[in-house]
């Protein structure tokens, strides 16, 4: 999709009126919002844009080019911190990065499917990827081990938005509260004997985590769990 002068077939003559790549890319991040990966396609997204399957293709090549298109523009929402910025601390910062990645895998559940499918070298993404890996040089590891804990990092953060994200699509399927969908699940959980077993072995840790909701749990687990990370970071750094 992104390879330089690969020839495009929108801007020929003849393309249909009241298209752009732009519109389109944004009407298949709506599409893939509401309805998911599984049910995504060029004549389902014709249909939302009111125009005929064949159109699309002045546009793109293929069903896999506008996915990738799509993913890249979801990198577009991330509000990146200036790493130059000598006022700002670098561990806040990557806060602030690892936050934003979670929040955006868990607004757009599809994404996380397609970040392991393509390169991830579009101009959004490639911008995400230089202020993190800048952020992370500040904390002055050596070269050696900057990729290693980008990658202790961001792939937690993957991991953890990933499954967050298909929780609450799979509570939004039930049209119960997230909170609702997690009290019935314990509920049903004491009812299965070796699974009643494992839930009171740790029923102290999940008191101790404390939390009223499922969103105050999932953030605290989150919060603290890349604070062990950084400090991770802040270690080697002391370790040399």
């Amino acid at each position: 999709m992104w390879l330089e002068g690969k020839a495009r077939r929108g801007g020929r003559s003849g393309q249909p009126s009241g298209l752009d790549r732009e519109r389109i890319t944004a009407a298949s991040v709506r599409l893939l919002d509401a309805e998911g990966l599984a049910k995504f396609s060029m004549r389902r997204l014709a249909a939302e844009l009111n125009v005929t399957a064949m159109s699309l293709y002045w546009y793109v090549d293929t069903k896999d080019d506008l996915l990738e298109l799509a993913l890249d523009a979801t990198y577009a929402e991330l509000r990146l911190p200036d790493p130059e910025n000598a006022d700002e601390d670098w561990r806040e910062q990557l806060r602030a990065l690892a936050s934003a990645y979670r929040a955006q895998l868990v607004r757009h559940p599809w994404l996380s499917p397609l970040a392991g499918r393509f390169l991830n070298i579009g101009p959004n993404s490639l911008a995400f990827s230089r202020v993190i890996q800048r952020v992370v040089r500040r904390a002055g590891l050596p070269a050696h081990g900057v990729t290693g804990a980008i990658s202790a990092v961001f792939q937690f953060v993957y991991g953890f938005g990933t499954i967050e994200g298909h929780f609450l699509t799979r509570i939004a399927d039930t049209g119960l509260s997230p909170d609702e969908y997690f009290e019935q699940a314990m509920s049903m959980v004491d009812e299965v004997p070796g699974t009643a077993d494992v839930m009171r072995e740790s029923k102290d840790l999940m008191a101790a985590r404390g939390g009223d909701t499922v969103a105050e749990m999932l953030d605290r687990d989150f919060t603290f769990a890349l604070d062990l990370l950084i400090a991770g970071l802040e270690a080697m750094v002391t370790r040399g």
